[in-house]
């Protein structure tokens, strides 16, 4: 009896750490993980601090040829833009290690945001690579869709094609906007996961 008393105990231990590591991950239709980072003005920004508004997370590394591709053609800046505007917050992140390719100094980004028109709502320092983690970030760029409930919404890549081409732009369907579109109106996201393309983070 104290055998099998002991399995039941150990099962339910064991179902408790199962839905504590679900529950930590991040999973299109789930509640998105919690996180805080400082922007590169110092302030500490929180996921939890925008309940009520859409958030788009944005993965970044200012030398990578198809953040290039987005950047330098003003199709990230212009979507930036647009969903701020009206009301989104824009939280772009990089997760490179200290000294790792792209880890730009807050001064560094600034100025590369300056020189690219970037317009997110705040830019976060992840060195050590927890957040990317947490949401499985893969490539930059890779992006994410927050509701203002909380939902993860949408998880992939910016576009339909994969490429570093600026001329592709044109003729991909921009899944972010897409998404965007469709929690403004009120309707499911048609495409909530597609496979995320560029550079891998660099942790």
């Amino acid at each position: 009896m104290k055998h099998a008393l002991k399995l039941v105990i150990a099962a339910a231990a064991g179902a408790v750490a199962f839905v504590g590591a679900a529950r930590s991950e991040a999973v299109v239709g789930q509640p998105a993980p919690e996180f805080s980072l400082r922007d590169v003005s110092g302030n500490v920004q929180r996921l939890s601090d925008y309940r009520g508004k859409t958030v788009v997370l944005e993965w970044v590394n200012p030398e990578c040829p198809f953040v290039l591709k987005h950047y330098g053609s003003a199709n990230i800046p212009n979507l930036q833009r647009a969903a701020t505007a009206d009301g989104v917050i824009w939280l772009t992140i990089n997760s490179a290690h200290p000294g790792g390719e792209g880890d730009y100094t807050p001064a560094q980004m600034a100025a590369w945001m300056e020189k690219m028109h970037g317009a997110p709502t705040a830019y976060l320092r992840d060195q050590e690579g927890k957040v990317g983690r947490l949401y499985a970030a893969k490539t930059t760029p890779h992006l994410f869709v927050i509701t203002g409930d909380g939902t993860l919404v949408y998880d992939g890549a910016i576009d339909s094609i994969r490429s570093a081409k600026v001329g592709d732009i044109a003729r991909a369907t921009n899944y972010v906007s897409a998404a965007l579109a469709s929690v403004k109106a009120g309707k499911p996201v048609e495409k909530p996961n597609s496979q995320p393309y560029g550079c891998s983070v660099k942790y």
